[in-house]
Formats: structure tokens, C-alpha cells, sequence
């Protein structure tokens, strides 16, 4: 757990563990006490050890950011299988990451709802015969504002999607669309399909999770209510279908389903997303971390809606000159330290005005 010591706390109750993590020392010093029988780890270390634990077979890694990586990585080469809700650990060093996986034999699973659908779908024909992924969109609070507008919007503004209650980062990211775009970049890496077949469509409804068309011009969807206990389960217990007390779709009910293609001008992080996979190496870890510095700061109430892509944009075009072939995790980590503080430093020196105006 990070910080959240209450619901930990419930869960320590329920689920009598052997052994927890968090993230700070004072926090594991005050479990230690509460829980004498229970072995307290705190910080990097107690992520590592937790997920290279010896009785777990798979490690669910579903932190939030590029904090995940490493103990991901430890997990793998522990010989670990992995159900995957962390897309930042593929986004900042995909390829080594699925590397790691295919040296050690083991399975990365997709918790996100769409990539558990496209994982779904790909079920119905072999890799050879797939023309392109599709991922679908909500598009989030701001699908009918201009872009004048969400350049004003607040964070109270920004949180408030309209399908999913999820984190206050992650729906941000819903909100420029960021998702989307590390989304492209991790299905690349789950699945092994160029960014060039890869496409978003808006969807509003959010009951087609994704989809895949294959070479005949057939398009195999999944659909099912809107709920992450489904894809959770799913990575659970692959290969295998079990039942779920959770209600089946109602088609009748649901009503019409749309889609739209999105609006580039109003959601330039897609495209920035595409660039830096096309660009490979270092620039996905750095687009990552600049866009977690420009989330934070917005929801600090320190700069405003339409700076979150502009930081990104900027920290990503002055890397672009110094960017390398990524050879390590300990490069990644390099990348993304610096990148975060390049992203504070536009953010403090080209955006004056904007600090502190919410």
C-alpha cells in the first residue's frame, strides 16, 4: 500500500497477511506496533521484496506511475506471472519489460479494461491475420467542450467523469486523453502491433471496452457492464472462464451505442503519445514522467488544464535531442528523474501567471 493506512488496515483485518509494505517509515513503524505478528516492509525495498514474495504465483502490480517498474521487473525475474494495471511500467521501458518476461517464461496479463478486451478478441484469430487494434474512449468530462473552454476548466471540472470512478491522476489523464495515449503505447508492447495499426475511437457509453478487425474486415468487440471487477477476474483466473456475481449487459436497456473519432486540436497528448513511440528509447519514459509532474501540478491547483499538455510537449521536444537507445531500467530511472525535473522547471519559468490561479 502507499499511504492510505485506514483501508490497509481493513484489509490487515480481513486478510490476516504475513507481511505488508508501504510506503513510508513512519507509517510501517506504527503498523509494526499495531500488528506484532505481521512482518512491516517499507519503501522501494518492501515493494521488491512483497512482489518477489515465495508463495505468490502472480503479482497483481497496480501502482500508480513509474514507481512500478522496478518491483515489476523484480517480479518477473522472480518467476512471477503478472496482472498488469500499471500501463506506466510499459510505457517507460516496454520492450525491456517484455523481454524480461520472455526470458523468464511468464505471462503479462492486461488489467485495463481495454487491453483486456483487445487480449479477449485476439482469442478469435492468430496474429498474422489482425489488421488493427481499436481502443475505445469515453471521452471523458470534457467530449462536448471547445478547446477555449477546457483551457479554463477547474480540477473539480476534471474529475468529474462521466463513466468511471477511478484515481484523481488517471482521470486527468481521461480528461486530456494522456490515457489513451499510453494506452497506444502499451498495447504495442502487450500485443506487438505497430502504432500504425493501432486507432481510437470515442465511444461515450463505454460498453464496447475495445476491439480488434481482423484481415477479412471482421471486427470482434467485447462488451460487458462497466465494472473493473471483469478484467480483474479475467487476469485472475486466464485461461479459464469462471462465473461472476456481477449482472450480464442488458443490450436493451444500454440503448444506442456511438462512436466519433477524436479531435486532435482538443487532445494533442494522443498525437504526442504516437511521436514518442515512434521515436522509441528514452522519450516514452520522459513523456510519462513530465505528464505526472503536469497532473500533479494542476491538481495542486498550481497551473492550469491546458499547461498539462504544453509542459509535456515541451519537456519531450527538448529531450528529443538528447534522446538514446534504452539499454536498462537503471537509464529509465536516470530519464525519468531528470525529465521530472525539466517539467518543474517549465512549469516554474514559462508559466508565471498560471501558479496559483486556481
Amino acid at each position: 500500500a502507499g499511504r492510505n493506512l485506514r483501508e490497509l488496515e481493513i484489509q490487515i483485518a480481513h486478510h490476516r497477511p504475513s507481511v505488508v509494505s508501504v510506503a513510508e517509515q513512519s507509517a510501517g513503524e506504527r503498523l509494526a506496533e499495531l500488528y506484532p505478528k505481521i512482518r512491516v516492509l517499507c519503501g522501494s525495498e518492501g515493494m521488491r521484496e512483497v512482489a518477489c514474495h515465495p508463495e505468490a504465483h502472480m503479482v497483481v502490480a497496480a501502482l500508480v506511475g513509474a514507481v512500478g517498474l522496478t518491483p515489476t521487473v523484480a517480479a518477473i525475474r522472480a518467476g512471477k506471472d503478472i496482472a498488469l494495471a500499471n500501463k506506466e511500467t510499459l510505457v517507460v521501458a516496454g520492450d525491456l519489460v517484455m523481454r524480461e518476461a520472455a526470458d523468464a517464461g511468464v505471462q503479462v496479463l492486461p488489467v485495463d479494461s481495454e487491453h483486456s478486451a483487445i487480449h479477449q478478441a485476439l482469442r478469435a484469430g492468430s496474429p498474422e491475420t489482425v489488421k488493427r487494434l481499436i481502443l475505445t474512449a469515453s471521452g471523458g468530462p470534457f467530449r462536448g467542450w471547445s478547446k477555449e473552454r477546457m483551457a479554463t476548466a477547474t480540477v473539480a471540472d476534471a474529475l468529474a467523469h462521466p463513466t468511471w470512478e477511478m484515481g484523481s491522476k488517471i482521470t486527468v489523464d481521461s480528461a486530456t486523453m494522456m490515457n489513451k495515449g499510453l494506452e497506444i503505447i502499451e498495447a504495442h508492447h502487450l500485443f506487438g502491433v505497430p502504432e500504425g495499426k493501432i486507432d481510437v475511437l470515442v465511444h461515450p457509453q463505454s460498453l464496447v471496452h475495445s476491439m480488434v478487425e481482423y484481415l477479412d474486415g471482421t471486427l470482434i468487440a467485447q462488451l460487458s457492464v462497466n465494472d473493473m471487477r471483469l478484467p480483474i477476474q479475467y487476469a485472475l483466473s486466464w485461461p479459464d472462464r469462471i462465473p461472476t456475481p456481477l449482472p450480464s449487459l442488458d443490450l436493451v436497456d444500454a440503448g444506442p451505442l456511438s462512436f466519433e473519432a477524436y479531435d486532435p486540436d482538443r487532445w494533442p497528448a494522443l498525437d504526442l503519445a504516437r511521436d514518442v513511440l515512434r521515436s522509441g528509447g528514452e522519450m516514452p519514459a520522459v513523456l510519462n514522467a513530465a505528464n505526472e509532474i503536469a497532473v500533479g501540478t494542476f491538481l495542486d491547483g498550481r497551473c492550469g488544464f491546458g499547461d498539462i499538455a504544453d509542459t509535456v510537449r515541451a519537456v519531450v521536444k527538448q529531450w528529443s535531442l538528447r534522446n538514446c537507445p534504452l539499454d536498462s531500467v537503471d537509464q529509465v530511472i536516470a530519464a525519468d528523474r531528470e525529465a521530472r525535473r525539466l517539467a518543474v522547471a517549465w512549469l516554474r519559468k514559462y508559466r508565471p501567471l498560471t501558479m496559483g490561479s486556481q
